[in-house]
C-alpha cells in the first residue's frame, strides 16, 4: 500500500531522531517517493545529509534558505499521501494543538490536507504531563493519527512510556492509513509457520516451515483494512503490524485456537503446515541414547483442514488452504481442494529453490473449486499475499 505513495516524514529535535534514518530507509524500499523536512533543532541530532542519500531528494530545514521555495511548505503540505511526524517531541506536539506555524515542518502540518501520523516520542514525565496528554486529544479530535509510544529504558535512562515506536512498526500503521481498505469490515484467521510435536522434553517432530507466507498474507490483509488474527506455530518473525497474533506449538493448540474463532470468521486462510503425525507418547524424561533401536509409534493428528470443510456451510466463511507439493501438483492439490471442501487452494512445488520452503520469492497455482487453474508467475511472498487477497475479494463478490 506504501508503493507509489508521496509521503512526507516531519523530523523534530529528539534523541530519537536517529530511528528516522531506518524509517526512511524502509519507506523507499517500499516504493515510496519520500521527503523529509527537520527542524533545527532536529539538525543538531542527525545531519540533513543523512536523510537526504537514504531520500534521494533534498532536505528542507530553515524556511528562509535562498534555495527553498517560498510556497514550499504549500505543495509540500498538499501535495503529499501522508506526513509523518517521527520523533514528535513535546514541543511539536504543542505547536500543532495551538496552530503554530513557525518554522517550515509546523507550516507544512498547518497548509496539509494530507493524512498525518504523529509518533510520540520523549521522557516519560514529559508525556505523562497533563499539558501533553491535552494536546494529544486535540490533534486526534482534529483527525491525526497518534501512534502510541513504546515503553522501556529511555535515552534519560528512566523507564516508562515515551520510546519512539520500531521504524517498522510506524512503516506499519502507515501502510494501513494508505490502503485503499477493500478488506475492512473482513474478519480473517490465517495460520502460519510449523507445529513441533513433542517426542521428549528436548526433541521434537517439525518440518521446514518458516511462516513467511502466512505472514505475509496476514501483514497485507491488515494493511487492507481487515480484522485479522495470527495463529503461528514457532518461527523467526516479528508479527506484523495490526494484527493479532497467538502463539501455539503443537497441531492441537493450533486446532482448538483456530476452531474457537472460526464461528466468527469470514475467510479463514490455512497457510501453516501442521504436522500429519505426533508421538504416540510424550516421554517425561529425556530419552538416553543406548545402543539398540529406538522405535517412535506415531499417530495421526486432528486434520484441522478438513473439520473446517465439514463446517463450512454452517460457518458461511471462505475456506483458503495451501498445498505444498513435490510431485503431481496440480493432481494432487486438486484432490486437497475437493476431499476437504475448499474454496480456493493454492499449490507450489516446495522442491524448487526459489519457491520453497525459507525462500522470500513463491511460485503458485490457484485452483478453484470449478476446476479452473491458475498459473502466477514467480514473484515476492509479499506480492503474492495480495495476489491472494485479490482472487478472496472476488470469491466473495461472487457468494453475496
Amino acid at each position: 500500500m506504501i508503493k507509489g505513495k508521496r509521503i512526507v516524514i516531519g523530523v523534530s529535535g529528539g534523541i530519537a531522531a536517529y530511528k528516522t534514518a531506518e524509517l526512511t530507509r524502509i519507506l523507499v524500499k517500499e516504493g515510496a517517493s519520500v521527503r523529509v523536512a527537520m527542524t533545527r533543532n532536529a539538525t543538531k541530532f542527525v545531519g540533513p545529509l543523512t536523510f537526504e542519500a537514504l531520500s534521494g531528494n533534498r532536505v528542507v530545514w530553515d524556511m528562509f534558505d535562498p534555495s527553498t521555495d517560498p510556497i514550499g511548505h504549500i505543495s509540500w503540505g498538499q501535495e503529499t499521501d501522508l506526513i509523518i511526524i517521527a520523533p514528535a517531541t513535546a514541543n511539536f506536539i504543542g505547536k500543532m494543538a495551538h496552530g503554530i506555524a513557525d518554522d517550515f515542518l509546523s507550516s507544512i502540518v498547518l497548509a496539509s490536507t494530507a493524512k498525518i501520523l504523529v509518533c510520540p516520542a520523549m521522557n516519560t514525565q514529559m508525556f505523562l504531563n497533563p499539558a501533553t496528554q491535552e494536546n494529544i486529544r486535540i490533534i486526534s479530535e482534529r483527525g491525526c493519527t497518534v501512534m502510541k509510544p513504546g515503553e522501556g529504558e529511555l535515552a534519560c535512562r528512566t523507564e516508562g512510556p515515551g520510546r519512539l515506536p520500531a521504524p517498522d512498526e510506524i512503516a506499519g500503521l502507515a501502510g494501513m492509513l494508505l490502503g485503499d481498505g477493500d478488506l475492512k469490515g473482513l474478519k480473517i484467521v490465517i495460520t502460519a509457520g510449523p507445529t513441533q510435536e513433542p517426542i521428549d522434553p528436548v526433541r521434537y517432530i517439525t518440518n521446514r516451515s518458516s511462516g513467511k507466507m502466512g505472514y505475509a498474507i496476514a501483514g497485507a490483509a491488515a494493511l487492507r483494512g481487515a480484522d485479522v488474527t495470527l495463529i503461528t506455530g514457532p518461527v523467526a518473525l516479528e508479527p506484523p503490524y495490526g494484527v493479532e497474533t497467538l502463539q501455539v506449538r503443537t497441531a492441537e493448540e493450533m486446532r482448538q485456537a483456530v476452531l474457537c474463532r472460526a464461528d466468527r470468521s469470514d475467510v479463514i486462510i490455512k497457510a501453516a503446515a501442521v504436522s500429519d503425525y505426533r508421538p504416540g507418547e510424550t516421554a517425561r524424561q529425556k530419552i538416553k541414547k543406548d545402543d539398540g533401536p529406538l522405535t517412535i509409534n506415531l499417530v495421526k493428528n486432528p486434520d484441522i483442514l478438513a473439520e473446517l470443510g465439514a463446517s463450512k456451510k454452517e460457518a458461511g466463511c471462505i475456506l483458503v488452504g495451501f498445498a505444498a507439493e513435490t510431485e503431481k501438483l496440480t493432481l494432487n492439490a486438486k484432490d486437497k481442494l475437493h476431499r476437504k471442501n475448499l474454496d480456493l487452494i493454492v499449490a507450489n512445488d516446495v522442491t524448487r529453490k526459489d519457491s520453497g520452503f525459507e525462500a522470500d520469492t513463491n511460485q503458485v497455482q490457484i485452483i478453484y473449486r470449478d476446476g479452473r487453474v491458475e498459473d502466477l508467475p514467480l514473484m515476492s511472498k509479499d506480492a503474492l499475499a495480495d495476489q491472494i487477497l485479490d482472487r478472496i475479494v472476488m470469491l466473495g463478490k461472487k457468494t453475496q
